[in-house]
């Protein structure tokens, strides 16, 4: 009886122990999983245009999985994933001559246009992030035609509204990441 009551209380202790170092360390172990790649570069553009660096993350995480390198199908180049069509029409509004769409893999352009980008539709969409991450997937174009259809609110509740299938998952990944990110870093 007394040796029972002797591990009881061992494996009691081990358990407090172990429990203890994971709430401790959680931020730490987490970080792996959510990184924050480029972080100054991300801060200094996301208070620029005055953007939630957490939400930079999010769609960084969601867009490329943190490759400068990375290049879609359809042509989305860099860390945010930005279309070389896109990445000339943000350019022109900022007044950068000579875009170059190459320059897309570089970081520093790319999050610097990818967060006026998200500043512009922040703006647009009154700061809706289910919105603005819908336009940024799909295009303000789709995303007005389908509030103006009355197919999707905007609200984080009808996001199973969104129409199309990739941008429905694509919103969700990011928003989920987005909750990460603020749990995490704040």
């Amino acid at each position: 009886m007394k040796d029972s009551k002797k591990r009881f209380s061992t494996i009691m202790w081990f358990s407090i122990l172990i429990f203890l170092a994971i709430v401790l360390t959680f931020p730490r172990w987490i970080s792996i999983f959510y990184p924050q790649p480029h972080r100054n570069l991300v801060f200094s553009a996301s208070y620029q245009y005055d953007v939630d660096p957490h939400l930079v993350f999010a769609i960084i995480r969601a867009e490329s999985k943190y490759q400068n390198t990375a290049q879609s199908s359809v042509g989305a180049r860099g860390l945010m994933q930005i279309m070389p069509e896109t990445g000339r029409w943000i350019a022109e509004q900022q007044g950068i001559q000579d875009f170059d769409p190459e320059s897309l893999h570089d970081p520093e352009t790319n999050i610097r246009l990818g967060c006026w980008y998200l500043s512009d539709l922040n703006r647009e969409f009154n700061g809706n992030t289910p919105m603005v991450v819908a336009a940024y997937n799909a295009g303000r174009g789709k995303l007005k035609e389908w509030v103006v259809n009355g197919q999707w609110d905007g609200s984080p509740e009808t996001i199973d509204n969104i129409p199309f299938q990739e941008t429905r998952l694509y919103v969700k990944n990011v928003l989920k990441n987005y909750e990460a990110y603020q749990a995490i870093y704040k």
